[in-house]
């Protein structure tokens, strides 16, 4: 099998004295789409950030495209080709849709061209104008989406990009994460949801108190729901 695109093992982080993650070891290959799941706090959204180096100080092992990371600034990271979407999105409410889509810089071939991701999103094309403060819950994802896919960055890490936005939304964001699949994108998703996740995902990591506590592959989700439902509470 070809060596994975990331390949995490060991990882330790921390913010400030609170110690985060511990050993966290995972691997993703070119293509995939792969969920976090878990509860609040379980370390899933620390785990993207420790990847692109958002945390106080991480320690490990984190290696894409076959180069280790862990001791590389954020920035380089991203112009290595990891592209992260926070929860919070980051839409800038006195830019408007189209000056927020052309904001971050393309750091490599192979990103997305405006007219594609109007075709990904069409409803950025409708509101090219309107300033991020008028869209809706559902719009800003699309745009905080939409807006990594310009950069040529090969891994996308989407921190619950379906959080709070209704259930048309939600598959519209499935579709998507679907068609990105097979533009040959690699997907690492945080999420709470596994029905949602199940509709995308080739494998699913489960994390508890900052660990991966198991590893279930998508064919497997449905005779795994008995352990699923101890781990996640619900």
């Amino acid at each position: 099998m070809a060596e994975p695109l990331l390949k995490v093992e060991g990882l330790e982080a921390w913010y400030g004295e609170s110690h985060v993650l511990h050993g966290v070891g995972l691997e993703i290959h070119e293509g995939e789409v792969i969920t976090l799941l878990g509860r609040n706090g379980a370390g899933k959204t620390s785990t993207l950030r420790a990847i692109m180096g958002l945390v106080g100080r991480r320690s490990g092992s984190i290696r894409y495209e076959g180069q280790e990371t862990i001791n590389l600034r954020s920035d380089l990271i991203a112009r290595a080709g990891i592209a992260y979407c926070p929860e919070e999105r980051g839409i800038f409410a006195s830019l408007d849709v189209t000056e927020n889509l052309m904001l971050p810089p393309v750091i490599r071939p192979g990103g997305l061209s405006v007219a594609e991701i109007h075709t990904l999103f069409p409803n950025l094309k409708e509101r090219a104008r309107s300033p991020g403060t008028k869209l809706s819950g559902g719009e800003q994802q699309m745009l905080a989406i939409g807006r990594i896919l310009r950069t040529g960055a090969k891994l996308l890490l989407l921190d619950e990009p379906s959080e709070g936005l209704a259930p048309v939304i939600v598959q519209q964001i499935g579709r998507t994460i679907r068609e990105l699949k097979t533009r040959g994108f690699t997907v690492l998703l945080v999420e709470q949801n596994f029905r949602f996740a199940q509709t995308v995902a080739d494998r699913h990591y489960v994390m508890e108190h900052g660990h991966v506590v198991d590893m279930v592959p998508n064919s497997e989700l449905m005779s795994s729901l008995d352990r699923l439902h101890e781990y996640l509470g619900v």
